[in-house]
């Protein structure tokens, strides 16, 4: 799991409370819009935040993609948050609410739940503030997340199964020690931050259209298009922007047809750092009003992506940060002008992306696991490499066995694993080997 799931119980709604509003104006009304009501920071406070940032993260390349211009029809850039400093985006938002703490504050300490970026960012924004930091980490967290954290100054205390758990355990170690909880995404501190992000998009590109933006709870889809948006209108200019979400873990779409957040059942997914089963109550405020569309892709979806993203622009990113990606390679963007992809973090287990890498292959047609019934009599594995071979595809894998469930007495199975280059050639590897007498079964990923 990772840093955004924390929100699934959403005990993170008591602990924030109180301090929504804090470094934004005061509502001034339960009604209108977010706007209306002061929940959005003024320009002037982004850019404000963009200079407090800047003491400790990278302003990242923005990185153009022919290959996805192409496919879009217009030029498209990769703003590169995978190469940020602690691996994504999180140190932003992390580091501005940090900084904005009291001396006071700042000696209690401060809290955090996480499996994932959410704990690097404030582990690395505490040690450069020189604060000591507490993180809840669920046990079997992935072995390089728990060693970075630690490796940034913070105390990792371990337990439970889940993100939850560690939030909940969180919660408590606020109330008992006074210890600050830092959010992952809900807090204006955290969104103020997060958009700093958005302002060099824009500056970067001076003819901009359109962002695309990975939404786990919405802080940083929040920040960066408020902060957009406000400086394109100063501009006398508009800027869509996008956002995204894993298809088993989509809360924005019913909560923004219900016209309140909504809790839902998150879904096994590969995107871990954007399954969330509730939006943050002032995200959601803001992304209504200022998101233009929140469009949803697929587990299959996001593994082509991040496949495209190693091969065409030699990036190592998660599944999360490659959902802008997998909109565009499914279709699900439109575009009139120039468009900026938000890759928000390259944190991936190395072992995942072995998992991801090959269900991608699959997913786009490039990699097919046969299983074979043959007769038990010398001389069939032969037959039938020769036909893979004449059918141009190329074995990479090659399990044998006679011990197969529903075989017959005098027969053995071959599961074969063969790289194709699309789907017609897979097809025909399949054709090739049932004109021979064959009967393959494909295997799904």
């Amino acid at each position: 799991m990772s840093d955004t799931q924390d929100s699934r119980t959403y005990v993170e709604d008591e602990l924030v409370a109180e301090s929504v509003g804090g470094g934004l104006s005061e509502a001034a009304s339960d009604t209108g819009s977010a706007s209306e009501r002061g929940l959005i920071a003024t320009l002037e406070q982004f850019e404000a935040a963009r200079t407090v940032v800047a003491k400790v993260a990278q302003d990242t390349p923005l990185e153009s993609s022919r290959y996805l211009a192409e496919l879009l029809g217009q030029p498209v850039y990769l703003k590169c948050e995978n190469l940020q400093r602690t691996g994504s985006y999180k140190i932003r938002g992390a580091y501005n609410r940090m900084s904005q703490l009291t001396a006071e504050e700042r000696a209690r300490g401060v809290v955090a739940a996480s499996a994932g970026n959410h704990a690097q960012g404030v582990a690395f924004a505490a040690r450069e503030l020189g604060i000591r930091s507490t993180i809840f980490m669920p046990m079997g967290v992935p072995l390089p997340k728990l060693q970075a954290t630690k490796n940034y100054g913070a105390e990792v205390v371990l337990g439970g199964t889940a993100v939850d758990e560690a939030l909940r355990a969180a919660a408590a170690y606020a109330e008992e020690t006074g210890a600050i909880f830092i959010p992952p995404f809900d807090h204006p501190d955290i969104i103020v931050g997060q958009g700093t992000l958005g302002l060099e998009i824009y500056e970067s590109v001076p003819d901009l259209e359109t962002i695309v933006v990975p939404i786990g709870g919405g802080g940083l889809i929040a920040g960066v298009a408020a902060a957009v948006k406000q400086r394109a209108a100063k501009d006398g200019r508009v800027v869509r922007v996008i956002g995204v979400q894993a298809q088993n873990a989509a809360a924005y779409p019913p909560s923004l047809a219900s016209g309140e957040p909504t809790t839902i059942t998150v879904n096994p997914t590969i995107a871990d750092g954007i399954a969330v089963g509730r939006p943050g109550a002032l995200n959601f405020e803001i992304i209504r009003d200022y998101v233009d569309e929140v469009v949803t892709v697929t587990e299959d979806d996001m593994a082509k992506a991040l496949l495209v993203l190693l091969e065409r622009a030699k990036m190592v990113v998660e599944p999360a940060g490659a959902a802008g990606v997998a909109a565009v390679l499914a279709g699900k963007v439109t575009a009139s002008g120039p468009t900026a992809l938000i890759l928000s973090g390259g944190n991936i287990d190395p072992l995942l992306m072995q998992r991801v890498i090959a269900h991608g292959l699959a997913a786009s047609d490039r990699y097919l696991t046969l299983r074979i019934p043959l007769p038990d009599r010398p001389g069939q594995l032969a037959r039938t490499s020769e036909l893979v071979a004449a059918a141009n595809a190329n074995v990479i894998e090659v399990l044998h066995t006679r011990h197969g469930h529903g075989l017959q007495i005098g027969q053995v199975e071959l599961e074969l694993s063969v790289e194709t280059r699309d789907p017609q050639h897979r097809q025909h590897v399949v054709d090739t080997l049932r004109a021979a007498g064959y009967d393959p079964h494909i295997l799904d990923d």
